[in-house]
């Protein structure tokens, strides 16, 4: 018997040329999702998570879909795997939000897919037109790297675990923040990303999704799904549509999140995406939190036998 899980899903930087293709000859049910996919979007996605080139597949509007789907065709893989699955909430990094609201029935798979779709193409616009970067700050107290993006004007991007923040601003207004933080005896990593993400850079980003969203039906979602903006589970469409939006430009309090799962009682997590990026960032959040990842056929395989065991 599975013990009751809470489901993770990945956010942009954990794609790998690959991921999917395994599942989809393994799985029909995994099959059957991407290649709705394809014939939803006008290009293969297929194509590109399985065949690459990396360049592509990290493209803002190619990433982003291809997570959604990678998540969701996991989860129709367990539930075939595991018929006594039981899921007790969901929580997602930044486009993993959306994956977990579609797991939760928020919306259907499709409606989710073409949500993504414009969330990244608008995503990859507004990095076209603003020059931008992000920094993930290492150790340090958090009221050290507040006062940082305040004096280099930049913006809390991602709170992932105690002891990594990241800022993201203009790409000026970064190397001021590494600048200072070496002042200040503070560590910094730039980030090889395309932009600003949740930041003011991405206003125009928002300013369109929140179109989208308002034309979007939404369900209340079958079990809890925690927001990145608030840390906290929302299950009115209003709220739905609110957090959704505002992440865009907003902080992903992503250690605050699993925190409150944590602190809730939550016990057995489950990362369903590439990279293990989730467990990793969980294992540093709580020492010893029971947590496993699925992302191809090995690991599902080896995941249910360990949760089985429990």
């Amino acid at each position: 018997m599975l013990p009751p899980l809470t489901l993770l899903f990945s956010g942009q930087g954990a794609q790998a040329v690959g991921m999917g293709r395994e599942l989809a000859a393994a799985f029909p049910a995994a099959r059957a999702l991407f290649d709705q996919a394809d014939a939803v979007l006008d290009f293969s996605l297929t194509g590109v998570m399985f065949d690459g080139p990396m360049e592509e597949l990290t493209r803002t509007s190619r990433c982003q879909p291809a997570l959604y789907a990678h998540g969701l065709a996991c989860l129709a893989v367990l539930r075939e795997q595991a018929p006594d699955l039981q899921i007790v909430a969901a929580a997602g990094l930044s486009l993993g939000e959306f994956t977990a609201h579609a797991a939760a029935g928020t919306f259907d798979f499709e409606t989710g897919l073409r949500l993504v779709a414009r969330r990244g193409l608008f995503m990859e616009e507004a990095c076209q037109a603003t020059q931008g970067s992000m920094i993930a700050m290492l150790g340090g107290e958090e009221e050290q790297i507040r006062r940082l993006a305040q004096d280099a004007d930049v913006d809390l991007a991602n709170f992932n675990t105690p002891g990594q923040i990241v800022l993201s601003g203009t790409k000026d207004n970064i190397a001021r923040a590494a600048a200072l933080a070496k002042e200040r005896g503070l560590r910094g990593k730039e980030l090889p990303v395309a932009g600003a993400y949740h930041s003011r850079l991405m206003q125009s980003a928002q300013e369109k999704l929140a179109a989208e969203l308002a034309q979007t039906e939404l369900a209340t979602p079958q079990f809890p799904v925690v927001c990145n903006l608030e840390a906290r589970p929302v299950s009115s469409a209003a709220d739905i549509r609110r957090t959704l939006e505002n992440q865009v430009t907003g902080s992903v309090r992503w250690a605050q999140s699993m925190e409150y799962l944590l602190n809730a009682g939550h016990t057995h997590f489950l990362e369903l995406g590439p990279g293990g990026q989730l467990a990793g960032m969980l294992g540093r959040i709580r020492k010893g939190t029971p947590v496993y990842s699925i992302s191809d056929p090995a690991s599902l395989e080896k995941a249910v036998a360990a949760l089985r065991a429990n």
